[in-house]
């Protein structure tokens, strides 16, 4: 026996109701993923006590939540409460009593909120103490308090300025992530805003005599692009230069390094060098005196040499030796850059006939590695060291050049022989058709 349509219709949606009912909120809409994470978050933080396991009720939370005073910003899903270190880990008192004159007497241990100055060895009671943190995150550093007491920000914090930046600045107090994670606020593609939050507050840093524009500089320069708008955390962020807990200013000495921990070859040459002991000599920043520091630009030939735009006539004149020196390794470079291009340019044409460019592109490959090998050797200062590497280079592109023009000799010479056998066939074609006709008309 056939179901009637309209049973079917009204058991479906029967389904979609319960369906519906089942996702609902409070309030009757679909439930929020936000409002979702809040509310079984909180029930984690509510069962999340101590340092060592977690509570049956955490009366810390369950009363704060209730007077609605959690502390701002204040996230379950931080790092310490996903570990079972809920308020009581930090601030101390009893979680388990409902009685707010036992839950926070001292006799329990409660601690409350510590001044500026209490907040490194407030996190360092845990975070120093190696046998603790072994517990939780076996591989994590537990020097960061002393390296922050050597830092510009702990000296200043000791000379008790207020304004200089803590533990919490930096890492939040309530919502503390993993660096791996994106919503940490010091995961790599986060650590410029949180440090330009005071770095680049003109008002803020008033009175401290350093500039307040390096965030937006950063993010103009070659490797605030790569990091920010490319999203590749390889690129370099200010800890990346400057340190974390021990941050410092670059001193004279360390540029080179710094940089060279990216740039190793850059950082091998230069220091080698004998402008490189120069420079240490009369107290120059290495690469920062070309390059410049939180906006680096993208490097180009044209930063070389005795043209307007050279970053060398900051320095030299003409008639010195550097002057000369800067004229002969731009003209190196100049000279295997142009042989590459014409010799790229002829390959498009032979891929663009359809003819065999495969050892074209092999010899192009190591020609564009000797440019790339003879502007890295442009930090040795030394202009016969670049023509040798420039020479090399200059050797395979004329190679793929001669390559590519016998590729296209080759491809006329086929088209005319070719033509030729299509001519030839097309008079055989048409001599064969009046034979046959000729053969046709007689009697």
């Amino acid at each position: 026996m056939k179901t009637p349509v309209r049973f079917i219709l009204a058991g479906l949606g029967i389904g979609l109701v319960c369906m519906f009912t089942v996702t609902a909120g409070p309030g009757g809409g679909v439930a929020n993923a936000d409002e979702h994470e809040e509310k079984h978050g909180t029930e984690a933080a509510e069962n999340a006590a101590g340092t060592d396991t977690a509570q049956a009720v955490d009366n810390c939370v369950v009363c704060h939540r209730e007077n609605d005073n959690l502390p701002d910003h204040f996230m379950a899903a931080d790092v310490h409460m996903q570990s079972g270190i809920s308020c009581s880990g930090c601030h101390g008192g009893d979680p388990t009593s409902d009685d707010e004159d036992v839950a926070m007497s001292k006799a329990k241990g409660f601690r409350g909120v510590p001044s500026k100055e209490q907040i490194p060895d407030f996190c360092g009671r845990c975070h120093s103490d190696i046998n603790f943190m072994r517990k939780y995150r076996p591989g994590i550093a537990t020097d960061q308090e002393t390296q922050y007491w050597t830092s510009v920000h702990g000296q200043k914090l000791r000379a008790h300025d207020k304004k200089v930046a803590d533990c919490t600045s930096c890492h939040t107090a309530h919502s503390i992530f993993p660096a791996s994670d994106t919503r940490s606020s010091v995961n790599a593609l986060n650590v410029p805003s949180t440090c330009g939050r005071c770095h680049g507050d003109a008002t803020y840093m008033a009175g401290y005599g350093i500039p307040t524009d390096q965030l937006e500089k950063f993010k103009k320069s070659v490797h605030g692009i790569a990091l920010l708008q490319n999203q590749d955390t390889g690129a370099p962020a200010c800890n990346d230069c400057h340190g974390n807990h021990g941050a410092m200013p670059p001193g004279v000495n360390s540029i080179a390094q710094i940089c060279g921990q990216c740039h190793v070859n850059n950082m091998n040459y230069f220091t080698e060098s004998r402008m490189g002991h120069a420079w240490v000599e009369q107290g120059f920043h290495a690469c920062e005196e070309c390059h410049g520091n939180h906006g680096v630009a993208k490097t180009s030939d044209t930063m070389i040499g005795t043209t307007d735009g050279a970053v060398c006539l900051d320095c030299h004149e003409q008639g010195d030796k550097g002057f000369e020196t800067a004229g002969k390794i731009r003209a190196s470079l100049d000279s295997l850059s142009t042989a590459y291009d014409a010799a790229v340019a002829k390959q498009k044409v032979v891929q663009r006939i359809g003819m065999d460019d495969v050892d074209i592109g092999f010899m192009l490959q190591e020609a564009n590695q000797s440019l790339v090998q003879s502007r890295t050797l442009v930090h040795t200062f030394d202009a016969p060291k670049v023509a040798a590497r420039t020479d090399e280079g200059m050797v395979k592109a004329q190679e793929a050049s001669v390559m590519a023009d016998h590729q296209v000799k080759e491809y006329h010479v086929r088209r005319r022989g070719f033509g030729m056998a299509t001519l030839f066939t097309t008079i055989l074609a048409i001599a064969l058709f009046f034979r046959i006709r000729q053969m046709e008309s007689r009697p």
